[in-house]
Parts: C-alpha cells; sequence; structure tokens
C-alpha cells in the first residue's frame, strides 16, 4: 500500500509521514509549501504542486501506484475565513471536489479527510457525537461540511471509500523535539501561548472573557500530534478491510475540554515561567465550548490517545519552541 499524503510538509501532514515510515508504509507527498516547510518530510518522495493540478496528480498516482489518498491541504483559520470566505470554498471544495474527479479516474478510491469540530458549530450538548447537529458558524466550518457532503455522494455514486476524521485542537511535538508546530504567522493557542513565554512574542491575548464556561473564555479539546497520526492510520487500515463504499464520520479528541486560562496555567507551570496576558474582544466565529465524544473512534478504530495529559501535551510543545529559540 503506497499512500499520497496531501500537504504532507505541514504541521499534521508531516507528522503523518513520520507515523508512516516508522511503521515502512510508503509514501509520496504532494504541498505547494504555501504553509508547510520541505525540511519536515523527512525524506519521502515530495512533489512540490498544487493538489488540484490534474496532470500532476494523475502522474502521481500512476507512477506510485497509489492506493489511499490523505487529505490535510486545507485552508483552516476561523478568522480568516470570516473576511476572505471565497479563499476557503475555493481550496477547500473546489480544488477537493478536482482531486476526487481524478482520483476516479485512475481509480483510486480509498480517502482520508482531515475534518474538523467546526462542522458542528456551537454545540448543544456538553460532549459532540457524530449524530450533533451539523450547524456550523463560520465559512472554514462549513467549507469543510460541504466537501464531507460531496464525499458521502462520491461514496453513494462511485464506491469511494471514505472516513472523514472530525477532530479538534491538534497541539503537541514529536517528543524528541524533532518535529513540531510552526505556522507563518502563528494562530493557534498553545504555541502562541509558548511564544510568549519564551521571548519571541510580548504578550498572548485572550480573545474573550464572558462566555458562559468556568472562567469566561472559551474551552477546546486538544489532541496530541502523535494520537492523531496513529488514528489516521488505523483509519487507513480499517477503509483497506471494507469491500464497498462508504461514509464514515468520526471524531477524535480526548473527551477533556480545557478553558485558554487553563493553557496559560498549564503553559506556565511547565515552563517555569511567566507570560503577559492580555484580554482582547471575542473573535467572530468561535464558539464558547467544543469537545469531542470519541468513544467511535475507540470502537470502530481500536484507538486511544496516548498522550492525553494536557501537561505532557504542554511539555513536547514546550521542548520544539525552546529548540525554535536556540
Amino acid at each position: 500500500m503506497c499512500v499520497l499524503v496531501l500537504g504532507g510538509a505541514g504541521y499534521i501532514g508531516s507528522h503523518m509521514v513520520r507515523y508512516l515510515q516508522d511503521l515502512s508504509v510508503p509514501c509520496v507527498v504532494i504541498d505547494d509549501l504555501s504553509t508547510g516547510f520541505e525540511d519536515s518530510i523527512n525524506g519521502v518522495p515530495f512533489y512540490k504542486g498544487n493538489f488540484s493540478d490534474r496532470e500532476l496528480l494523475r502522474r502521481v498516482l500512476k507512477d506510485h501506484s497509489i492506493k489511499s489518498v490523505l487529505h490535510f491541504a486545507a485552508f483552516s483559520q476561523v478568522g480568516e475565513s470570516m473576511t476572505e470566505p471565497s479563499k476557503y470554498y475555493y481550496n477547500n471544495l473546489v480544488k477537493t471536489q478536482v482531486l476526487l474527479e481524478v482520483m476516479r479516474q485512475c481509480e483510486v478510491s480509498n480517502f482520508v479527510f482531515s475534518s474538523t469540530a467546526a462542522v458542528y458549530g456551537d454545540p448543544v450538548c456538553n460532549q459532540i457525537d457524530e449524530s450533533h447537529p451539523l450547524t456550523p458558524i463560520n465559512p472554514y466550518g462549513r467549507s469543510k461540511l460541504a466537501v464531507e457532503w460531496l464525499l458521502e455522494d462520491y461514496s453513494n455514486a462511485y464506491g469511494f471509500k471514505v472516513m472523514t476524521l472530525r477532530y479538534f485542537n491538534a497541539a503537541g511535538a514529536q517528543p524528541d523535539a524533532s518535529n513540531g508546530e510552526r505556522h507563518e504567522p502563528e494562530t493557534h493557542l498553545i504555541p502562541l501561548v509558548l511564544q510568549a513565554l519564551s521571548g519571541r512574542r510580548e504578550s498572548i491575548s485572550v480573545f474573550g472573557n464572558d462566555y458562559s464556561t468556568v472562567d469566561g473564555s472559551c474551552v477546546r479539546d486538544y489532541i496530541h500530534i502523535l494520537d492523531l497520526a496513529s488514528a489516521h492510520g488505523k483509519a487507513l487500515d480499517w477503509l483497506e478491510r471494507q469491500d464497498e463504499g462508504i461514509f464514515e464520520p468520526v471524531n477524535l479528541g480526548n473527551g477533556a475540554g480545557y478553558s485558554v486560562i487553563d493553557i496559560i496555567n498549564t503553559a506556565q507551570l511547565v515552563s517555569g515561567r511567566k507570560a503577559r496576558v492580555l484580554d482582547a474582544p471575542r473573535r467572530l466565529g468561535d464558539p464558547a465550548v467544543l469537545v469531542a465524544s470519541s468513544s467511535k473512534a475507540k470502537k470502530l478504530l481500536n484507538w486511544e490517545p496516548e498522550f492525553d495529559s494536557l501537561g505532557e501535551i504542554i511539555e513536547h510543545a514546550w521542548n520544539w519552541e525552546k529548540k525554535l529559540v536556540n
């Protein structure tokens, strides 16, 4: 089985490549390096290009006898999607439809989609499972949900075998600090807090302190990047065992919610340092609480998160941050 990893130079994609390498599963990467880093790919065959480039896709799918595709090549910033919805619908939806057409022509049907908890919108219960209403409140979430609809239709009509993994907040780094999170610009909470602690950033802003949560700040579910990778690996194995087209949405998370203040306090404890914390207005499109129920993933995929301690997740990210500073 050779796996095509789209967006394999990015944060999640590059950790997935490392995971496949550790299991001796051959893989190939396509990435335009708009947000990724070539030095994170770690020696697998790499093609710099766009995942909607039909000729490139055909060549890679045929030349490498691709059996399955992992799709991480989406734009994912909620705030930006509110002001630039065209960018999100074009990249996340339109280009994915081109990809699926080329896959269909090349008779490649196994597909694992990197989706998001943003498809749920504002939660109506404390722990979100896959039966929760799909009512996204921002263009990012709506573009991802539109892709899910597209994938379900391709599954029904063309026999695609699809697992869409709806995950919450990817965090952490390789335990040996050989790879981690580096976005330019950075928008994710944990690395922003760590940058404020390491001195690369003057302060950290808390966007909203009047949500209906314990301390007034947003609550999220954080999942270690290596646990995400292992779940994707199990998803690939599960799809291989299916005899016909199927569309299966699955949540990935730790099932525990941590507020922005929790993250800041834990990061300060791990680092032994203090950050300058500023209050800021709420951001458009941010729900108060997003926490996953991952019971389906545990049962269907026989998956269990290995790194489910917030302190351990932040410790691994802090070791990576110190490496970047040094």
